[in-house]
């Protein structure tokens, strides 16, 4: 079995952030909620506790049962993890006297421990706390502090047990890799070996076991998540494979017949359907987001079962599910709050009788190319930005139109071919337009125009989890706004967001 870190959900905005420096590590790690998660099994080398927002003095705090890891596994507590611990066991954790939110400077207690090996004294850290420790029990050790913080970090007297009231996954702790590295690779003991390579080799030994000579059927976008999926799939049962691309209307320009393009170049087996009236007409009135994302569902899968019946004796749906999906549309009482639904994640109706398949269900978006990469999928595919599911029906804000379709697929191959055009489009992790429900004036030679408005938005990241404005030059952007008001009938205004995730989100809607 794997080698895996289990890692404790308690609600931090934080806690994919500690998966992904774990991944980094090379070691695997799954995130469960902290009243749901698996017994331990042999290849659990450690547990780390996440942040949280609630405080360990609520009456309904999230509470955990130590007993089923102490002194079997380490444990690293963070933020709150670390006060649940000390208030645990008897400390006392009362809210900050002081401002502890933001960067601060490490006084290292203890040279010697093992979780702070290779960190200088003075090292910045990232505080993010409303409650402090301000006592700790007996067995407790303090081996870093800071000027306003007493317990920036203890263990646990003969046994290897942390708590820390920083964030070392976030980069703003210059050292929270080395402090990461300490704990999973030192402390835990786990052997850096879990690769691309061998998550390719694995998992296709494992669906060939799974599937067996069953025939599996996959809807297909152009998406790394999909391609880098079905290309498993086919790795492992070949001809059995059935994909299908359906055209949604509400695709890029020209995607749909260079997407079945270059899946046939693949070897790919892939039926193209045509269902833009379908859904044009199931979007017919509506404007709230999540509506749409409901609409676009249903559609989809009415599509996606007629077609499905087509081919004889499918079992199995496969699904181009990666891991910030399934966390993200899991929510209960403490860990992370469901930001929205995600149109591949929750199942399939009573109706359609397949089994789910999802190979990619345990990867974050950069580990998903690096194993595209290893089964030697085309660069362009893989380096393709990420597209929302329902397509361009939230990039438009408010009602769906052929008409509005049409002009933001104009606007949008304006914009993504200057980040090309300009060698742009590799530094950036997405990029899309907005089309927004306001109109403005302009003029346009010696004629007064009232005409929509445009949002260009481009972002920077790792992962998407987190993401920065892309600082485009201005003169790329001028160049594309004067591209697109001169040539898309309808458009007289363009803007450029400059919104960060978090607070922001990456899509509008």
């Amino acid at each position: 079995m794997t080698e895996q870190i289990l890692i404790l959900d308690f609600g931090s905005q934080y806690t994919q952030l500690i998966a992904r420096r774990v991944r980094e590590l090379n070691v695997y790690c799954e995130i469960h909620p902290y009243n749901n998660f698996p017994e331990l099994t042999p290849n659990i080398k450690g547990v780390i506790l996440s942040g949280s927002p609630c405080s360990v003095r609520d009456v309904d705090a999230p509470y955990l049962d130590f007993d089923k890891f102490r002194k079997i596994v380490p444990i690293l507590g963070v933020c709150y993890g670390a006060q649940l611990m000390a208030h645990s066991f008897g400390g006392d954790v009362k809210p900050s006297q002081h401002r502890e939110y933001g960067r601060a400077r490490l006084e290292i207690d203890d040279e010697d421990s093992s979780l702070l090996t290779g960190i200088s004294q003075t090292s910045q850290v990232w505080m993010s706390h409303g409650d402090t420790i301000v006592s700790i029990p007996e067995d407790f050790h303090i081996i870093a502090s800071t000027e306003s913080v007493k317990v920036a970090a203890f263990k646990i007297e003969n046994e290897l047990t942390y708590g820390i009231q920083f964030h070392p996954e976030v980069t703003h702790s210059t050292d929270g890799k080395q402090l990461m590295h300490n704990f999973v690779v030192g402390i835990c003991g786990c052997k850096q070996d879990w690769t691309a390579d061998a998550f390719v080799e694995q998992s296709i030994s494992a669906l060939k076991a799974k599937l067996g000579d069953d025939r599996v059927v996959m809807a297909l976008s152009g998406g790394v998540d999909s391609t880098v999926a079905a290309t498993l799939v086919h790795h492992a049962i070949g001809k059995n494979l059935f994909c299908i691309f359906v055209d949604n209307g509400l695709l890029r320009k020209d995607e749909y017949e260079q997407v079945l393009e270059s899946y046939r170049d693949m070897g790919l087996n892939i039926k193209g359907v045509d269902a833009k009236d379908l859904f044009y007409s199931a979007l017919d009135g509506l404007s709230d987001p999540e509506a749409k994302r409901k609409a676009i569902g249903k559609a989809f899968i009415d599509v996606f079962d007629q077609e499905s019946h087509l081919i004889e004796d499918v079992k199995w749906l496969g699904q181009g599910t990666i891991y910030p999906d399934v966390i993200e549309s899991v929510s209960v009482k403490g860990p992370s709050a469901t930001i929205k639904s995600h149109h591949n994640v929750g199942g399939l109706p009573d109706f359609m009788k397949l089994k789910i398949v999802e190979p990619l269900n345990t990867l974050f978006k950069d580990e998903v190319r690096l194993v595209g990469k290893t089964l030697e999928i085309d660069p362009t595919i893989l380096g393709r930005h990420p597209f929302p599911g329902p397509g361009l029906a939230i990039r438009i804000l408010g009602e769906i139109t052929p008409e509005k379709v049409a002009i933001l697929q104009e606007v949008d191959a304006i914009f993504i071919g200057g980040l090309r055009k300009w060698n742009l489009y590799n530094e950036v992790w997405q990029a899309g337009v907005m089309l927004l429900p306001v109109k403005s004036v302009g003029v346009m030679g010696d004629e007064r125009t009232y005409e929509s408005v445009v949002a260009l938005r481009a972002v920077t990241s790792v992962d998407g989890m987190t993401a920065d404005w892309a600082h485009l030059p201005y003169d790329f952007l001028a160049e594309v706004s004067n591209d697109i008001i001169n040539k898309v009938k309808g458009v007289n205004r363009v803007v450029y967001d400059i919104s960060s995730k978090p607070p922001a989100t990456i899509e509008w809607e």
